[in-house]
């Protein structure tokens, strides 16, 4: 049923841009505050023995650093389910919002391991159903789609890296030099801030929008037949599992065999729930080839975010051990680094947005498919760069803060190409009757990328200090090798996109 008890929305404006994006803006800001705040200090807290933190091995620590941002991305799918077809978009919003503050209050809690795990997984849980339906709601803002849509992605993906500035900055360094603790605390004090934004401003700007729930079935038939497709779709994936396990194929007994059989339900779920949308959600010719499109986009982007979420992970390792952190005779917080990719993606979004806009003006074709491509372009790139210093850090020395720097700019631009560009695609290209679905499994190739991160970094022990060159090297080779191949099948690409651009 559709929501109709509504207020008008207001048609005030700002740059251009109704004054809901900003609302958005600064919802999404303070929820990412929250998880990028969070998510600086979660490794560091997991593997550190002096100050109070959990004292695991780096291997089990990067594995549970894994599983945490990966089911933050993969419960974005039940996410988009519960808002396409129980709350709709906007209540999703708000009581994910909720989930989520209890879960960082739980971790504020100085406590044993059980309920620390508890929080992490409350978090999850909450931005799971926050997460994809605020991206869904700016979609729907523009109806008319084209570049401003995207250059109003570009906005919002402004806004969540200034959340994420604000919040590697405070929490990041309450995490590191006062204690791990009063980290999480302003990581519950921020998403109650993002609350207070969304209530107040929320039914004043954004009217109508985000009310949607999918239609009933017409008949008890059409019902009973969609029940029926969930439940065997639900019934193939549980069968699955069990058989894996059953084989010793999967192993869940510890937090490396938990992490890795994790990647392989996440691929599985992924793959048969796009065959499920094509298979059995209806879809026309048109319909299908568009969704197949969204598969290669998801493919594409949890290679990208394997890559781009070392930050978090291995590139946190490399930063706490292997680089120079004194400034001026102060030992700066190692997880400051990774203030570099919200830092510079403020920098660079108007740049980019700037450009969509001038080259959709002037009639000159970046089909979405070749932006893709070349944002794995320069993730390989930015690893290159990571080759040449672990080398130096072979030597004993630590390592040029430049070395991270670079490394961050070039997966940054890498970034602009691909999320904001990503969401705006799968928000235009996706059926409406199964819009915020897709957009869940937008981040679910997110949560697949996490899960390989914290599984790569796993290798950065100090056992394995020689193979970094290595390791860094693997993921440059592969991200490049991918860029190409898109590269070459962007035509064929955007002709199934069926004239959406």
């Amino acid at each position: 049923m559709e929501v109709t008890d509504v207020k008008p929305v207001r048609t005030a404006t700002l740059f251009g841009h109704p004054m809901g994006l900003f609302v958005l803006f600064f919802t999404e800001m303070w929820e990412r505050f929250s998880y990028y705040g969070m998510r600086a200090i979660l490794l560091l807290f997991l593997i550190d023995t002096v100050r109070g933190g959990m004292g695991l091995s780096e291997a089990d620590g990067a594995a549970i650093y894994g599983i945490y941002t990966a089911s933050v991305y993969l419960l974005s799918l039940p996410g988009g389910w519960i808002a396409d077809n129980l709350l709709g978009q906007r209540k999703s919003i708000w009581y994910g919002g909720i989930i989520i503050m209890l879960g960082h209050i739980i971790l504020a809690i100085p406590s044993g391991s059980g309920l620390f795990y508890s929080g992490l997984c409350i978090v999850a849980m909450g931005t799971g159903l926050l997460k994809p339906n605020i991206s869904t709601v700016v979609g729907e803002l523009y109806p008319e789609g084209g570049a401003r849509k995207d250059a109003a992605f570009s906005i919002f993906y402004m806004g969540i890296n200034t959340g994420s500035l604000l919040g590697i900055s405070i929490v990041g360094y309450l995490g590191q030099k006062v204690g791990w603790h009063y980290g999480f605390g302003a990581a519950a004090v921020a998403m109650a801030l993002g609350l207070v934004t969304y209530r107040l401003f929320g039914q004043r700007y954004l009217g109508d929008h985000g009310h949607y729930v999918a239609q009933e079935a017409t008949t008890e038939e059409k019902s009973a037949d969609g029940n029926r497709s969930l439940l065997l779709f639900v019934a193939f994936i549980v069968a699955l599992m069990a058989t894996l396990q059953l084989t010793g194929v999967l192993d869940l007994t510890t937090a490396q065999g938990l992490a890795k059989a994790m990647g392989t339900i996440i691929s599985l779920i992924a793959l048969c729930y796009f065959a499920y949308i094509l298979l059995t959600g209806g879809l026309d010719a048109t319909e299908k080839k568009r969704v197949v499109v969204l598969f290669i986009f998801f493919l594409a982007a949890a290679l990208y975010w394997a890559g781009n979420e070392q930050q978090g992970s291995s590139l946190q390792i490399f930063a706490d051990r292997y680089t120079e952190l004194s400034v001026f005779g102060w030992q700066m917080p190692s997880s400051w680094f990774q203030n570099l990719n919200p830092a510079f993606i403020l920098i660079f979004s108007p740049v980019l947005a700037a450009l969509w806009v001038f080259l959709a003006n002037n009639k000159i074709s970046f089909p979405v498919p070749a932006k893709f491509a070349v944002s794995l372009l320069l993730l390989g790139l930015a690893y290159v760069v990571m080759v040449f210093g672990a080398k130096v850090a072979l030597t004993g020395v630590r390592t040029s803060p430049l070395f991270l720097t670079f490394t961050y700019l070039f997966f940054t631009v890498a970034e602009l190409f691909l999320s904001p560009v990503g969401l705006s695609a799968f928000s235009k290209l996706a059926p409406k009757r199964y819009t915020s679905q897709l957009m869940g499994l937008w981040f679910v190739g997110s949560s697949l990328g996490n899960l390989i991160a914290g599984l790569f970094a796993g290798g950065f022990d100090e056992k394995n200090v020689q193979q970094m060159p290595q390791l860094f090297q693997s993921v440059a080779v592969f991200t490049l090798v991918s860029g190409f191949i898109l590269l070459l099948f962007t035509k064929p690409l955007k002709r199934w996109m069926g004239g959406v651009e």
